[in-house]
């Protein structure tokens, strides 16, 4: 979005072929500075790094440091690597490193999906609550009189008819009696004792909760969309081999990694330094690409204002996860002690 080519560019000369953000600020300072511009493109693509072994520059910072441009207008990050050999006006843009994921698939319900409003811990409870208060009611009904039925047998009663149970709430009933209360469905008995009357109320109470809450979590569970995400940090990444993760070559992002002292950015840095294949791609598209055709095995690391944008651009199969990795932002550049320095600070 920084600096793009118009569509009809072909036809066009000069300025008039970009257009993005990058470009309407590079227009605005020019105004504000009172000079004249033109628009090119860095030959490599790259936004500026220096190279261990020969100690050059490449991109848009050799370009500046070499004197073949005045003015770097482009989502170039202030580092202080590159402050030692360019000038930086204030951050126009901020911003930190981010991570970008393909999007998971929306979960599809199974056979279980009822159980997930509750944790499975809730319903372990649950189930060791059901068996507790059965064999408690069970209990209470063995020692209260009343609820044994101490009547005399009636005489009219057919002999060959087996006799009333002399109490309704043996083990098999009392687990009927608290199923049928937890099902909302009541049942054909009902304790007679005063302590019975009060398990069984305590149990009622009980139910009523936890249908309660359970049918409240259900109808969110039915209306709102589930994805799960299998990274949700820089440390996740960093406990795992199963995802690769990398960074563009040849940026700030990836210098801010060699350079880190943070343990799990030093992790990271070692894994992505030997990994093969190289996790590091030249260009933000190359590594967005990589992101969308890895289905899900390549997360990539990059500025956060990019990653944003991308993921808001059909066809919105990508995402950010987590926060930010550090806080930073982009800056106009030109040559060290360049006259420019100044009255572009000042513009921006």
């Amino acid at each position: 979005p920084y600096v793009m080519y118009k569509k009809n560019y072909m036809h066009l000369e000069g300025n008039d072929r970009y257009e993005g953000y990058c470009v309407d600020l590079a227009s605005e300072i020019a105004k504000h500075v009172g000079i004249k511009y033109k628009l090119s493109i860095v030959m490599d693509g790259k936004y500026g790094a220096r190279d261990p072994e020969t100690k050059t520059w490449n991109g848009m910072v050799g370009e500046l440091v070499y004197g073949r441009a005045d003015i770097a207008v482009a989502p170039l990050t202030i580092t202080l690597v590159r402050e030692e050999v360019i000038d930086f006006s204030k951050p126009f843009m901020s911003l930190g490193i981010s991570i970008m994921i393909k999007k998971p698939q929306k979960s599809k319900p199974g056979v279980f999906s009822f159980l997930d409003p509750l944790a499975y811990e809730i319903w372990m409870c649950i189930v060791f609550a059901y068996i507790g208060v059965s064999v408690v009611l069970f209990l209470v009904s063995r020692f209260s009189p009343y609820e044994w039925n101490l009547e005399e047998q009636d005489e009219t009663k057919d002999p060959q008819t087996p006799p009333d149970p002399p109490n309704d709430f043996g083990i098999f009933n009392s687990l009927w009696f608290s199923l049928g209360a937890f099902m909302q469905q009541g049942c054909d008995i009902s304790p007679r004792s005063l302590s019975g009357r009060i398990v069984g109320g305590v149990w009622w109470f009980f139910t009523l909760i936890i249908i309660s809450s359970y049918t409240a979590n259900l109808a969110a569970f039915l209306t709102v969309e589930r994805m799960v995400s299998p990274i949700e940090s820089a440390e996740d990444l960093a406990k795992q081999t199963e995802i690769a993760y990398g960074t563009l070559d040849s940026g700030s992002t990836k210098e801010f990694f060699r350079r880190s002292k943070i343990a799990v950015y030093e992790k990271m840095w070692s894994y992505m330094k030997s990994a093969e294949p190289s996790v590091f791609v030249k260009t933000t598209p190359d590594g967005v690409a990589r992101v969308r055709k890895s289905k899900g095995k390549f997360a990539f690391l990059l500025e956060s204002t990019m990653n944003e944008y991308i993921e808001q651009r059909k066809p919105c199969d990508t995402m950010k996860v987590g926060g930010n990795l550090d806080s930073k932002g982009y800056g106009v550049a030109t040559p060290k002690g360049s006259a420019l320095g100044t009255p572009v600070n000042l513009a921006v």
